[in-house]
């Protein structure tokens, strides 16, 4: 039991309910406008699952063998920083994950397209590679990209972008503008937990030469940064639902503004980095649930 503890800890699972929050709204769109699969959704939701892990390993692999996760990081401890799992051991883990990623991609690809739509299938293939190296690079290496301050950008197109329209297109194999501001609103929004990891982590990160975006705007207008884009993301999502206004209960998501508006509060309200901890959390958890609400509203309607 003590050897698998720092292994599920590394693994953090507080951040996969965020990671298929794109899945979610995808899917429901799909269903709402008659196109659904189960096996499909089962696949894309493992897929999901399995990148996020991924690069939770990559991160830990990464920020631990460059020195940056030590005794001034504020988050929680990670597992090659604790010394409980050695370099070795992660890497051999990325590995293994990585394994498990193709497989699922493969199965995802044959369920959704099987042999009579090769170009499509051979498209999902080479997004799910880069899928797996942007997972990878974001830490790991001399030209990794979150220490160049373009995480911000990286999560906004996998966590909104490609995770909605993708898994929308896996079902229905076409492209539909009744997407474009529910991605856009997922990807503030995912945008917007790792700015809030990167103001809490601003110190530290500099001392460890990991420049992000956090680290080149400074705390007060990292913080202004995140007012813009949870506000974004709250106009944009209200205008989707007005624009495709089909019955009140597609309105149901204004629940989650309640929690998003409580956190954005909280944040500029706050001068101390280390208070923030408790607000990743909040906002991973209510983009969550903003895409289970926004998602439902829609498929109530053909139910």
């Amino acid at each position: 039991m003590n050897n698998i503890k720092p292994w599920i800890s590394a693994l953090r699972l507080r951040t996969l309910p965020l990671s298929v929050s794109g899945v979610v709204v995808g899917s429901c769109l799909a269903y709402y406008n008659g196109f659904f699969d189960i096996l499909i959704f089962v696949f894309a939701i493992l897929a999901t699952i399995s990148l996020q892990i991924l690069s939770n390993l990559a991160n830990d692999y990464g920020d631990g063998i460059k020195g940056t996760d030590n005794e001034n990081r504020i988050g929680p401890e990670r597992a090659i920083q604790s010394g409980k799992i050695t370099p070795n051991e992660m890497f051999m883990a990325i590995r293994i994950n990585i394994l498990i990623v193709i497989f699922i991609v493969f199965l995802l690809i044959l369920s959704a397209f099987g042999t009579q739509h090769f170009l499509y299938s051979l498209l999902y293939f080479f997004l799910g590679l880069i899928c797996v190296f942007a997972a990878i690079k974001y830490t790991v290496g001399e030209t990794a990209y979150g220490y160049r301050a373009l995480g911000d950008i990286m999560v906004f197109l996998f966590f909104g972008l490609l995770s909605v329209i993708g898994s929308y297109f896996l079902y229905t194999r076409q492209l539909d503008h009744l997407l474009i501001l529910p991605a856009c609103t997922i990807g503030l929004l995912s945008t917007g937990v790792l700015n809030l990891n990167n103001i809490r982590d601003i110190e530290s990160d500099k001392a460890s030469n990991k420049i992000t975006l956090a680290v080149k705007l400074g705390f007060k207008r990292a913080k202004r940064y995140h007012a813009f884009l949870i506000i974004s993301a709250l106009v944009l999502s209200l205008l989707f639902g007005v624009l495709y206004y089909r019955a009140p209960i597609n309105f149901i998501f204004l629940i989650m503004y309640i929690p998003l508006i409580k956190h954005l509060t909280t944040v500029l309200k706050t001068t101390d980095a280390k208070l923030l901890d408790p607000q990743l959390k909040v906002l991973a958890l209510s983009t969550f649930g903003l895409s289970l609400l926004l998602g439902f509203g829609y498929i109530f309607n053909v139910l």
